[in-house]
């Protein structure tokens, strides 16, 4: 439940694990807040050592987690004098949580983020980049895992498109922003909204519509500068939505284009701002 909850880091299961190895190590059931917070900020350096890379790791810590979330997952007990008890399901199974947690964190790392982080090294970027098929059969797998891989993805292949027109692309906010997308502006007045939607019914394109009319100014709307890039949408809403001076982009317009790609330079310059975002969505800050 900890991991299924977790957004970008990784947070709860690290502060069972540094507990629990302080358990083992010297017998101490019982923490202030700054023994927690020091114990996490332990466990945090020993899983980037143990999985080879900071991502989706090492989230801010902060003082209600012992006294709220912690005792919410059964880990913990509030004591008097502002004291923590590591409870006894956890203590009498410490051996064995130590050795099976950091495992069930890396295989959950997996399933998130898959072969991100190891686009982090150059000679890796560079040999994906050489094979067409390969650099287009690693955007297809990745593009669906969740609404984050299917917005930097759109994101970083759009950007290098738009590039080789000398055009300049920003994205403005992170995948984690409440309106549950993001924003790409240029330097020639378009912008662009990336969200993992499906539109087939009018209510869904009204709904789009409606809310673009309060992310975006009318005057943008009216003169056609604002682009919606979605996972799908029919044909028969595709224009109904074009009526309304919005052009839509499909997922399958996206790979598309990715297979456009001819020059693997390009190609390679797609998988570094795709790690870049990442690494500015799940770096750790310990």
């Amino acid at each position: 439940m900890m991991l299924k909850r977790s957004q970008t880091k990784v947070i709860f299961p690290i502060i069972t694990l540094g507990l629990l190895v302080e358990f083992l190590d010297n017998g101490q059931s019982v923490f202030s807040d700054l023994e927690i917070r020091r114990a996490y900020e332990k466990a945090v350096r020993f899983m980037k050592t143990y999985l080879q890379h900071d991502l989706h790791i090492g989230g801010k810590y902060y003082d209600a987690y012992p006294s709220r979330n912690m005792p919410k997952y059964g880990v913990l007990k509030v004591l008097g004098n502002a004291k923590f008890k590591l409870l006894t399901n956890y203590t009498k199974n410490a051996r064995e949580l130590v050795d099976w947690i950091p495992e069930r964190i890396r295989s959950h790392i997996g399933t998130r983020l898959g072969i991100i982080p190891q686009l982090g090294a150059n000679a890796f970027r560079a040999e994906l980049a050489t094979d067409p098929e390969q650099f287009t059969g690693l955007v297809k797998e990745h593009i669906d895992k969740n609404p984050t891989n299917f917005e930097i993805f759109s994101f970083a292949l759009i950007k290098v498109h738009l590039e080789k027109f000398a055009c300049k692309v920003y994205r403005d906010t992170r995948t984690s922003a409440f309106d549950k997308g993001v924003d790409i502006t240029t330097n020639f007045g378009v912008v662009y909204q990336i969200k993992k939607l499906k539109i087939y019914s009018k209510n869904a394109a009204d709904s789009v519509y409606a809310e673009l009319k309060v992310n975006f100014d009318s005057e943008r709307l009216h003169d056609g500068n604002v682009i919606i890039v979605i996972d799908d949408i029919s044909k028969e809403f595709k224009n109904y939505l074009i009526d309304m001076k919005v052009q839509s982009i499909s997922k399958g317009d996206i790979l598309k284009l990715a297979e456009q790609f001819d020059d693997g330079e390009d190609r390679q310059k797609v998988l570094r701002i795709v790690y870049d975002e990442f690494r500015r969505e799940y770096l750790s800050v310990i």
